[in-house]
């Protein structure tokens, strides 16, 4: 059988390998797919350092990876509206189609929910098997670096967009990828004012180039002060919280406005302690969680985004490697020298 070079967790423990393993079969409905690019993400990092939440989660051995685009070579028997040729993101929640989440339109927190790289063999490889059903086709145009995003910034489109912001004041908490992506689809989507919110000075200046009109360290001690002045005393209308820090998290339900929405999508490491009547009900707050995406409604709104050229994504991608280097990928993620935002890597 043909083989193929694969990033694999081949055991209960920290790192990675690089391995000769067996190409994918697909079934009727699947897309056999050669990966053009592939991006690195949080999770991945996770499972690299083999942390409690990936020991809790992953049944080795696995072909890690979950952000990709690439051409398709191989369509299952049962797939329509594909064919060998065309060029796909993957969209990396696999829902099951049967269950109520998925017969009423929420197939991105399906109840039997799969994710490629962490449930079933990842796209870290020259091919990638993916259900045809999981498959966005991208414009021939569209740069793989790009394209190898689309699943993570359809995050931030996915969070931002839940609602609308056009003329309203928005502020991101933490300025990783995703929070970059927010900084920027809030611009394009007609935010009146955006305020990217970091500890990383680096990440900051990041943030400026996705299109925040101010940035404000975490740590600082007149934060407060300075977004009462950025809003006439009226608070943010739109606080988005990618960050999941306890104290970024109570942070953004002080600055919010009354009547205000928050949206929250970093994932905190425990449970955090809120005052409930002060900063929710007596506030009227909206409170709305995030997971993946819609599919596919957030996909057709980030294309429209990208092809309008208001969202240009392209100061996010700060590192390259190639996929046998996926040490220094990680390794980049890790470093406080230079700032990084999205790794891609390139078989």
């Amino acid at each position: 059988m043909a083989k193929m070079k694969a990033i694999r967790k081949l055991g209960a423990r920290a790192g990675m390998e690089v391995v000769d393993t067996d190409l994918p079969r697909i079934g009727p409905h699947d897309l056999l797919v050669r990966v053009r690019a592939t991006s690195v993400c949080g999770t991945d990092l996770h499972i690299y350092k083999w942390d409690a939440w990936a020991q809790s989660r992953l049944k080795p051995p696995l072909t890690i990876g979950h952000e990709c685009c690439g051409e398709v070579v191989e369509v299952g028997a049962s797939v329509q509206g594909f064919k060998q040729g065309d060029y796909i993101s993957a969209e990396s929640h696999i829902p099951c189609g049967h269950c109520f989440q998925c017969r009423t339109g929420l197939q991105h927190i399906c109840s039997n929910l799969s994710i490629l790289g962490v449930d079933v063999n990842g796209c870290f490889a020259d091919y990638v098997s993916i259900p045809a059903a999981c498959a966005w086709q991208n414009d021939p145009s569209l740069p793989v670096e790009i394209g190898s995003i689309l699943e993570p910034m359809g995050n931030a489109v996915y969070a931002t967009l839940i609602e609308d912001v056009a003329g309203r004041s928005v502020a991101v908490f933490g300025c990783g990828p995703t929070g970059l992506f927010s900084c920027g689809v809030a611009r394009a989507a007609g935010a009146s004012l955006v305020i990217g919110i970091d500890l990383n000075p680096g990440r900051m200046e990041l943030a400026r180039k996705m299109g925040a009109d101010h940035v404000i360290a975490g740590n600082d001690p007149e934060l407060l002060d300075k977004i009462a002045r950025l809003t006439g005393g009226l608070g943010i209308d739109v606080v988005l919280e990618m960050s999941g820090a306890p104290a970024a998290v109570k942070t953004g339900f002080r600055i919010l406005t009354k009547g205000g929405r928050y949206t929250a999508f970093g994932l905190p490491s425990g449970p955090i302690e809120l005052d409930f009547a002060n900063d929710i009900i007596f506030k009227g707050a909206r409170v709305l969680g995030i997971n993946g995406r819609e599919m596919f409604t957030t996909w057709y709104k980030m294309m429209g985004l990208l092809k309008s050229g208001r969202l240009k994504p392209d100061p996010v991608v700060t590192h390259k490697f190639r996929l046998e280097e996926f040490d220094k990928a990680f390794a980049a993620m890790q470093s406080n020298e230079v700032p990084c935002g999205k790794v891609v890597l390139l078989p």
